[in-house]
């Protein structure tokens, strides 16, 4: 019997009043999303007390699910640069959990991460979410558009990390790939 092979991926969408999570399970290149939710802290008054929530509930994430590596959505530029820079402490705080946890963490720009999903590096959060309910066979439902571009962060990763280029086995030349492919050998 074949060994199933497995691992876990969190993506995250930081932010300092929604910030969204989703875990995803990887088994045998199929992706199943175990996790999907918002951590919500607009009730709290003070910046620190949001980035410590931050910060926490990464934590417990990571110690329940056990990702193997994370993937964040990088700032965006955006007019307001109070909202940026919270934005960018945000994503610190999230990169300060998953390190000090062991987690391996890659940073996606917004684009990248459309582009990866839906072949548009333009598209909405409404095209993002629908696309991802179409790829991964799941109703995505009343979870908010934060949780989504989790989700689709998670997903970005898995496809970058897995592409022909960075998936490919490599061989020391010729006969080392002609050993271990013999049928791929033409008799022409």
């Amino acid at each position: 019997m074949k060994q199933k092979k497995s691992y876990r991926l969190l993506g995250i969408d930081p932010g300092t009043n929604i910030l969204g999570y989703a875990v995803i399970e990887v088994v045998n290149k199929k992706l199943n999303p175990l996790d999907i939710g918002v951590i919500k802290m607009n009730h709290l008054k003070e910046h620190q007390l949001k980035l410590k929530k931050i910060f926490e509930r990464i934590q417990t994430i990571i110690e329940v699910y056990n990702p193997r590596e994370m993937a964040i959505e990088a700032p965006f530029y955006a007019k307001n640069v109070q909202s940026m820079l919270k934005l960018g402490r945000a994503q610190g705080v999230s990169i300060a959990a998953a390190i000090t946890q062991g987690v391996e963490v890659t940073e996606y720009s917004p684009k990248k991460i459309k582009q990866s999903v839906t072949g548009n590096g333009n598209a909405s959060k409404e095209q993002v979410a629908a696309m991802l309910q179409n790829i991964m066979d799941f109703e995505l439902g009343d979870h908010y558009l934060d949780a989504t571009d989790a989700l689709a962060t998670a997903v970005c990763h898995y496809y970058q990390s897995s592409s022909l280029l960075g998936g490919m086995k490599k061989y020391g030349g010729w006969d080392s790939f002609i050993k271990e492919n013999p049928d791929r050998l033409s008799s022409r």
